[in-house]
């Protein structure tokens, strides 16, 4: 049922727990597990019954009872049973469960939205890749939940900033540009020994030519970077290759359909002295220490930095400068993570691959320490992380390992060449971003229900086409008609599951974004296209009967625009024609 109709039928529930001395205690309501049982359960009579010093089932009716006689509850509650020690099952009344499609059709590409975090800021850092080759798959699942999740929370009211952070200040970048270099010297007939930890893909040749070549490629500032063809100016050579990398990376995001807020440089929190800061104010805060040459942070000693009900504590103390003094590399994300905050961002979400997971808690800890010293509130559980596993590819039945441009991984672009964007969209958010997950090449290409993008887009193009021939028949119906029929024909099995199914969009939609779980959305679109191919399989929409008709088409209406409007927030198309 819609989020509102819950929170009246609560607000009856609570009123009647009033009148039993039972004011103040919260009521939660579940869907029963089994479906003959009714609509909605609740059990707080299992809850209140010690403290009321009565029997739970006499509480239980005495609740059931008051909701009999309430005439707020006429048209929404149809009926109440009390069942077991004290359960209390609720039948949701048929006109109630039809109001969701005149919501939908009254808010259309709003319906599923909420204002709840309206003035909220929360910025979402994600691909972050450093510009040392093209995207791979892990980038591109990263590319397709971050963008998606960012819609998520958009949805409910955040002011939503996109980051994208360039680690460019490495030994990566190094080994990138000697790499270029020696390609270079190659293409110019030199006989050079290829550095150990170089870039073997192809696509170090074509930047070396094009370096050769004295191209001109566009810095992150928009400042330009002429290559000088000199292949002993290896600092010209390593602005060329990163500027080159980044425009590669950029073209490929843009194919994928995801573009990004604020783009910010690790080189600048060096250049900027915020990594000495951040360093400084983890000293001042005591929680530092010397050995062995180096410098230590605490972390054990600051304890636990896990979220509310998440408990987190690192296992030993980590070297922050090393005796060489250079700095290790979660010294510069401390600083970076501190920046974030005194930009104004309380809450920021991280999303990483899973190797990262050791990284969060001495993260996390450097923060505290930083924060502690600087005089700055920021939340334990600072910032959020969604990290996700893997990504194999399988084509032909065989894992697909390499790419022959990257030469050592599967690209994004591979994988856009090969399924096409809303593909590649849908599968990366299909699953659970904790879960290991096979792409599929050929399952992406099929046009099969087993195809879950598919069997989504196909139940919109289904809709689109019984529409159609309404129109062509003279019985056609638009939205703004649909507000104004009768719903009342709206009461066989399969149109009630898809009553309920559309109802259940916002509450969806909300838990996507209270749970950084984007695939959920995923989730319910497959089984909203199910319940439509199911009742459209069972059920003529184009009946003589003009109410039936007319009432069946305002219930493809609604479920055409549910469907846009979770397709939109994975950033998937809604084809009207298959």
């Amino acid at each position: 049922m819609l989020p509102e109709q819950k929170q009246r039928v609560i607000a009856l529930i609570e009123q009647a727990l009033a009148g039993l001395g039972g004011a103040g205690v919260p009521v939660q309501l579940e869907r029963p597990k089994v479906e003959s049982h009714g609509d909605l359960a609740c059990n707080v009579a299992l809850q209140v019954a010690k403290a009321l010093k009565k029997n739970p089932r006499e509480v239980a009716n005495a609740i059931a009872d008051a909701l009999r006689v309430n005439p707020a509850a006429n048209g929404l509650i149809e009926s109440v049973e009390v069942a077991g020690p004290g359960f209390i099952n609720l039948r949701i009344a048929a006109a109630a469960k039809q109001e969701v499609v005149r919501v939908v059709l009254r808010e259309r590409q709003c319906y599923g939205t909420s204002s709840a975090h309206a003035g909220e800021k929360v910025m979402v850092e994600f691909v972050s890749a450093n510009p040392t080759g093209p995207l791979h798959v892990g980038h591109a699942r990263q590319a397709a939940l971050g963008d998606a999740l960012a819609n998520v929370l958009a949805a409910q009211g955040y002011e939503v900033l996109r980051e994208f952070y360039y680690n460019d200040a490495g030994v990566q970048i190094e080994n990138l540009a000697r790499s270029v270099q020696a390609r270079a010297k190659e293409l110019k007939g030199e006989t050079v020994e290829f550095p150990e930890t170089g870039y073997r893909g192809d696509y170090i040749v074509d930047i070396a030519r094009e370096f050769l070549e004295k191209k001109t490629e566009t810095a992150r500032d928009g400042s330009p970077v002429v290559a000088s063809g000199d292949v002993n100016d290896l600092d010209n050579i390593r602005r060329f290759a990163v500027a080159y990398l980044r425009h590669e990376q950029d073209v490929d995001l843009a194919a994928f359909g995801v573009s990004f807020d604020h783009f910010y440089l690790e080189s600048s929190l060096y250049a900027d002295g915020k990594v000495d800061a951040a360093v400084r104010a983890m000293i001042d805060s005591g929680m530092t220490f010397e050995a062995e040459g180096a410098l230590w942070l605490k972390t054990t000693e600051i304890g636990d930095v896990g979220r509310p009900g998440e408990k987190m504590v690192d296992d030993k103390d980590r070297v922050m400068r090393k005796s060489d003094g250079t700095y290790t590399y979660f010294v510069p994300d401390v600083a970076y993570h501190v920046n974030k905050f005194q930009r104004g961002f309380a809450k920021v979400i991280n999303v990483q691959g899973s190797d990262h997971h050791g990284t969060v808690a001495r993260v996390r800890a450097g923060v505290q320490a930083a924060a502690k010293s600087l005089g700055v509130a920021v939340p334990k559980g600072y910032p959020d992380y969604l990290l996700h596993k893997m990504v194999r590819v399988m084509r032909g039945g065989e894992e697909v390992k390499m790419s022959k441009r990257a030469g050592s991984y599967v690209t994004l672009r591979d994988l856009l060449d090969w399924v096409g964007r809303d593909a590649v969209r849908f599968f990366l958010v299909s699953r659970k971003p904790d879960t290991e997950f096979v792409f599929d090449v050929d399952l992406a290409l099929a046009q099969s229900e087993e195809n879950p993008v598919y069997y989504v887009q196909y139940a919109h193009a289904r809709i689109c086409s019984v529409l159609q021939q309404a129109a062509s028949s003279g019985a056609a119906l638009d939205e703004d008609g649909a507000l104004h029929v009768s719903l009342a024909a709206l009461v066989n099995p399969r149109e009630q599951a898809l009553l309920a199914r559309l109802a259940a969009f916002p509450d969806t939609v909300r838990a996507a974004a209270e749970e950084l779980a984007p695939h959920q959305i995923a989730f319910y679109l497959k089984d909203l296209a199910a319940d439509f191919h199911g009742y459209y399989n069972a059920e003529r929409v184009l009946v003589d009967e003009e109410s039936t008709r007319k009432a069946r088409l305002a219930l493809l209406l609604a479920t055409r625009q549910v469907l846009r409007n979770g397709l939109r927030l994975i950033g998937v198309s809604a084809p009207e024609r298959m």
